[in-house]
């Protein structure tokens, strides 16, 4: 089992930023944009675990390298039923620096769409407390 699996299926949220490069980009499923940093991507990840219920990985996928994974998972918002995968690209450091989730159907990623964009005054909180405390 891959070791950010078992970070985020044991809910250790600590395990999972360390798995982050610093310099690593979220692309989500439900913004135009993706998201640059650590601090941002922790803290979109902890907003993401606090919106889903019943989350778990159903499947793994692995490159011959161990540079590229795929996660496949599903989990509840609300009453709405969401499938999804997680890509990770693992830099020269065993880090992530790319973190790509895609979801389906549309209508669980609307749910989600709406869910994380309550979370957003949190999250922005979150990575300025991060900021702050690495001195940055």
């Amino acid at each position: 089992m891959h070791p950010f699996r078992t970070a985020v299926e044991n809910r250790d949220l600590d395990a999972v930023e360390a798995l982050l490069a610093e310099n690593v980009v979220f692309t989500s499923p439900v913004a135009f944009e993706p998201y640059p940093g650590k601090a941002l991507t922790a803290a979109i990840l902890r907003g993401v675990l606090r919106v889903f219920s019943d989350f778990r990985y159903v499947r793994e996928i692995g490159s011959a390298d161990g540079r590229d994974h795929a996660l496949v998972f599903t989990a509840k918002i609300g009453d709405r039923k969401i499938d999804g995968c997680d890509f990770l690209h693992f830099d020269e450091e065993g880090r992530i620096d790319e973190f790509t989730v895609m979801v389906r159907p549309l209508s669980a990623a609307q749910a989600l769409a709406t869910a994380m964009g309550a979370q957003f005054d949190r999250i922005r909180e979150e990575v300025a407390e991060a900021l702050a405390t690495d001195g940055r």
